[in-house]
């Protein structure tokens, strides 16, 4: 039931002050962080959309502005605004009407849990409508960028549908002598195929249709004015203005393997070291990060930097660095295997590629390498030149990102050491810790279960009714490398994302029931109260490693109330049922929180074993007026008919209290009795005296 993503852009148009401020409160009990502006008039109206929305939300009428004005408004100003009307009732007309208006959806008035479905629907839609406007924004640029490769290529390139061309590059133009690509437009390629071959090439073209993916065949072309030359076309399916077709690329036969051979490599080689250049490295990386990910095979990357390289330059001038350059290119040579692949990455960078081995095993090598080269001494035009190295590795493995962060975390390493023949190992936590430092609110959800670094407050649950236990919620807190204390609903919701829930809880779960044990051998009698995320009801195996936890710690399995939220359990009833009977025969406790606010709360409780109810905060956090008093009585009462005990949180004065014991509430909980603490040290006995 939760909404995800971002935080949502609301606009809500509602005269009452409460209503707007309830609405608002559905979306944030949804795991929404949610920005808000009431409309107040046309003009508030027209102001707002001068900015930025996700969605508008209309009550039934206003006085302020009319639902059909507002609606209007965006439509006329193109605005991709959905709207969800409510309604006074349920009559068919008048969602019709609402409809046609141009609202994507309307629905009675209260039926706030159908209204987070539909919202959370929209702006799902919402998100698919931007994405889908910013890939077509993309695509348009991917196809200006390609048809400009395509017009300035060298290589001979053409479209074919059906046999005729329907775009010809200008190399391809001037290789078949023609001048215009309106000339070509429309004609058959068989007729630039010399026609002693026509018959196989209508043959190759008929079997390569059928088949499709990439094929090669070498004949005779033709020019325009009648020379005839030998050429090798290579085929490939694709499309060109959104229609299928075929891409021939065309390359004249020159019949100079030999010379073909020593271009290409060439091309690949720096021409100082002779070792392969950067362009040609990377390709290298391609491949091997592609061979990590699909067959398995690891391979380390060491980054290797010249130290004091501008000190040398100076020293022995361009010529004389050339002369040390090819040196070092020597030594690395001699040093790696065959099977390594060496490079000069840069001025003062060279780079080793070494296939089948992790960095941990290339690290003795590379160590043994930092020593050759400090006791070298280099001869540079009769003069004496030393170098050091600074090398930082990194590995490709089946969990390989781009091989270009592979280059880039060793990048990092080579450049956090000092100068002065260093080698430094890519750790996966360094990373984690980077990106929690620049404020990565997943990076630190998982550095601190790396790092065991969440904190855990306890806040009590007292009784009003003389009940002689002591009861702690646990409460999980979370600080940003900089200390500050990072919001819960942020962290948990991102962990959420993430796909993090079910780790938080275990560990949770874990350091609660160390620090519960050590609490209970001290002679109190304490339970704690431990929250359970949405991932946690879905995990099959959550029972079997719980028995298992509690029976090393030896904690009668009471001591432990397991609690999930109204809307977790109404999303995933079918598995809070199967979890609430499995506790019950561990013979833990279950509480629901956040009970009360969907529209038949008791629906859902009959079908879970619960022993705690505690109800929303909404329903305490406004106790002034008899109707929201007697709200709370009709509650309570239903729910002490069914033998359930009750808590009611957020209790902020001792204002409350009388209306509470008269409502006959079991628990209560809130900052007027004790905030969240570090420790467990709340007086029971205070109250019974």
């Amino acid at each position: 039931m939760a909404i995800e993503k971002k935080t949502i852009r609301l606009l809500i148009l509602e005269d009452s002050q409460n209503e707007a401020e309830r609405l608002v409160s559905l979306f944030r009990n949804a795991g929404r962080a949610t920005r808000v502006h009431r409309l107040t008039s046309s003009d508030d109206l027209a102001e707002a959309l001068q900015q930025s929305w996700d969605l508008l939300i209309c009550a039934p009428s206003s006085e302020s502005l009319d639902p059909g004005e507002a609606i209007n408004a965006i439509r006329r100003q193109a605005k991709d605004i959905p709207v969800i009307q409510l309604l006074a009732d349920n009559d068919s007309d008048s969602i019709t009407q609402a409809l046609t208006l141009g609202a994507q959806d309307a629905l009675p008035q209260g039926e706030d849990e159908r209204l987070v479905l539909v919202a959370k629907r929209e702006l799902a839609n919402l998100e698919e409508r931007r994405a889908r406007r910013a890939a077509e924004v993309a695509l348009r640029e991917a196809e200006k960028r390609c048809q400009l490769l395509l017009d300035s290529s060298v290589d001979a390139i053409a479209y074919v549908h059906d046999g005729m061309h329907i775009y010809a590059n200008r190399a391809y133009l001037e290789l078949f002598a023609y001048q215009d690509g309106d000339e070509l437009e429309g004609m058959p390629m068989i007729d630039l195929i010399a026609s002693a071959e026509q018959s196989n090439f209508k043959d190759f073209l008929k079997n390569y249709q059928s088949a499709e993916g990439d094929a090669e065949l070498a004949c005779t072309g033709v020019q325009a004015c009648g020379q005839t030359f030998p050429v090798r076309m290579s085929f490939s399916p694709a499309t060109y203005d959104g229609e299928p077709c075929i891409q021939v690329v065309i390359q004249v036969e020159s019949g100079n393997a030999e010379l073909e051979e020593k271009l290409r490599e060439i091309s690949s080689q720096d021409l100082v070291t002779g070792l392969y250049n950067r362009n040609h490295f990377l390709g290298l990386m391609d491949s091997a990060a592609e061979r990590a990910v699909n067959a398995g095979q690891p391979a380390s990357l060491a980054y290797i930097r010249i130290d004091r390289y501008a000190s040398l330059l100076a020293e022995v001038g361009l010529a004389g660095i050339d002369l040390l350059l090819t040196d070092l290119a020597n030594l690395l040579r001699d040093h790696f295997t065959h099977e390594a692949q060496l490079a000069r990455f840069g001025d003062d960078v060279f780079t080793v590629l070494q296939p089948g081995k992790t960095p941990e095993q290339a690290e003795a090598g590379l160590a043994s390498l930092l020593k050759k080269v400090e006791s070298t001494l280099f001869d540079v035009n009769g003069r004496t030149a030393q170098s050091t190295l600074s090398i930082g590795v990194a590995g490709l493995n089946e969990k390989t990102p781009k091989a270009q962060q592979v280059v880039d975390r060793a990048q990092r390493c080579a450049d956090e050491l000092d100068p002065g023949n260093a080698l430094k190992l890519f750790n996966p936590g360094d990373e984690l810790a980077a990106a929690a430092s620049r404020g990565n609110i997943v990076a630190m959800v998982q550095q601190a279960l790396e790092h065991n670094s969440f904190r855990l407050l306890f806040q009590p649950i007292i009784s009003l009714r003389g009940d002689s236990h002591e009861y702690y919620e646990v409460l999980l807190r979370m600080l940003s490398p900089q200390g500050e204390e990072v919001p819960p609903h942020e962290f948990l919701n991102a962990a959420k994302q993430a796909g993090l829930g079910e780790k938080i809880d275990r560990w949770v779960i874990l350091n609660s029931i160390k620090l519960l044990a050590d609490h209970r051998n001290k002679g109190h009698n304490t339970h704690l109260f431990v929250h359970l995320s949405s991932a946690s009801l879905q995990d099959q195996t959550l029972l079997a490693w719980l028995s298992v936890a509690l029976k090393a710690a030896r904690l009668p399995s009471d001591a432990l109330v397991f609690q999930f939220s109204e809307p977790d359990a109404i999303a995933y009833l079918k598995q809070a049922k199967a979890l609430t009977l499995g506790l019950n025969e561990l013979h833990c406790k279950v509480a629901l929180s956040q009970f009360g606010c969907a529209i038949n709360p008791f629906n859902t409780l009959k079908h879970l074993h619960i022993d705690f109810v505690k109800i929303d905060g909404s329903f305490s956090q406004d106790l002034s007026t008899p109707e929201s008093q007697e709200a709370l009585k009709t509650l309570l009462a239903s729910l002490h008919a069914q033998a359930k005990l009750t808590i009611v949180p957020f209790i902020e004065s001792a204002s409350v209290l009388a209306t509470l014991w008269q409502a006959g509430v079991n628990y209560i909980q809130g900052y007027y009795l004790q905030g969240p603490s570090q420790s467990m040290d709340y007086d029971f006995s205070a109250g019974d005296e």
